[in-house]
């Protein structure tokens, strides 16, 4: 790892400078976390569907998507199934017994997907790499594909060493059906407590196979690294980009709706599916802002399907705005809950 271009001192550094530098004196305060909750959460569960019953069907176009919440979806590209950053805990958190709580369970248990040909994980953050799913997605034989250092605890929670391929920004990895996988830049950070920060890479990841090509950007703030991506590993069929959990006050780290909509532009091809939103409460702002904001600005190549429908991005012709059936609740958390959203994002 040490011989990483992106490893310096005693841990991993963004090498792109960041386009969004963050706005200082505009940082939430623990009175905030604990008291202005409204609109951080909905009133409801969110519409979804079962997608067994689809998957059982021919992929047409030889792409489909599956959102099953946060960053979590299940691609179906050219034959060969992976799926993405596999969260089904409860708690985006170290805690089972406080933290970010999902805000209604995956439409599917883990026992119900389909078979897979690969596990990829961009980073080690709890909203993205998460203890019960990975003890349970270790039973079955097929690769975990991740970042430099994240294979440690991979390995520390039931993966065979020989299981799991760790990659720098721009290394491939192909999987035996023909699916070549290539980390690339992002910039965000790593870490599972205080004492860890910076201790595993981040990544951002492109997907291509025999007639398509996706892109998915763990999480990420607005840098040059995305006009780069498009001209090295593009074009794009499809982009999945995080468009939630974002605050002025943590700069780089997050891109929001409108940074992910000129991080799209800058790819430079492909519809845009956004992710990281509408599953857990890990930011000031009203739960489905982001998705507002997109259907207001993008007005071609949005994808924005319900949680747990299977589509083929290709057929997506119109975005409707289902999250509108669900009325925004009022969440009011502890001051522990609090000082964890305080803490996390704290460094870039």
């Amino acid at each position: 790892m040490q011989a990483s271009p992106q490893f310096a001192g005693e841990g991993f550094v963004n090498t792109y400078s960041s386009s969004a530098p963050r706005v200082v004196d505009d940082k939430p305060s623990l009175t905030d976390f604990i008291f202005r909750g409204e609109g951080r959460t909905p009133s409801k569960p969110l519409p979804s569907q079962d997608p067994r019953a689809q998957w059982t069907r021919p992929v047409e176009t030889g792409l489909r998507t599956t959102w099953l919440g946060h960053s979590t979806v299940l691609l179906e590209i050219d034959g060969v199934r992976v799926l993405t950053d596999p969260v089904w805990g409860e708690r985006a958190s170290p805690f089972s017994f406080m933290g970010p709580k999902r805000f209604q369970p995956v439409p599917v248990d883990i026992a119900a997907l389909p078979p897979l040909d690969a596990v990829l994980i961009s980073h080690d953050h709890y909203d993205h790499l998460d203890y019960p799913s990975i003890r349970e997605l270790a039973k079955l034989r097929v690769p975990f594909i991740t970042s430099l250092g994240v294979g440690v605890h991979l390995e520390a929670w039931g993966v065979p060493a020989e299981r799991i391929i760790e990659l720098d920004w721009w290394e491939s990895t192909t999987l035996p059906r023909g699916l070549t996988l290539t980390a690339a830049p992002s910039h965000h950070f790593s870490g599972r407590s205080l004492h860890d920060r910076n201790a595993t890479l981040w990544s951002s990841f492109v997907l291509r196979g025999e007639r398509h090509a996706v892109f998915f950007s763990g999480d990420t703030g607005l840098s040059p690294h995305f006009a780069e991506i498009g001209q090295r590993l593009g074009p794009f069929d499809l982009v999945m980009i995080e468009v939630g959990a974002f605050h002025p006050s943590w700069g780089s780290v997050h891109l929001g709706p409108d940074n992910a909509i000129t991080a799209w532009r800058q790819l430079g091809s492909g519809r845009f599916l956004p992710v990281h939103w509408g599953t857990f409460n890990l930011a000031m702002h009203p739960w489905a802002e982001p998705a507002e904001v997109l259907l207001a600005k993008v007005t071609e190549g949005l994808v924005m399907p319900r949680l747990g429908e299977a589509i083929e991005p290709a057929r997506f012709d119109t975005v409707q705005p289902w999250w509108r059936d669900v009325a925004s609740g009022h969440w009011q958390g502890s001051a522990l809950e609090a000082a964890e959203f305080l803490v996390l994002p704290a460094k870039d």
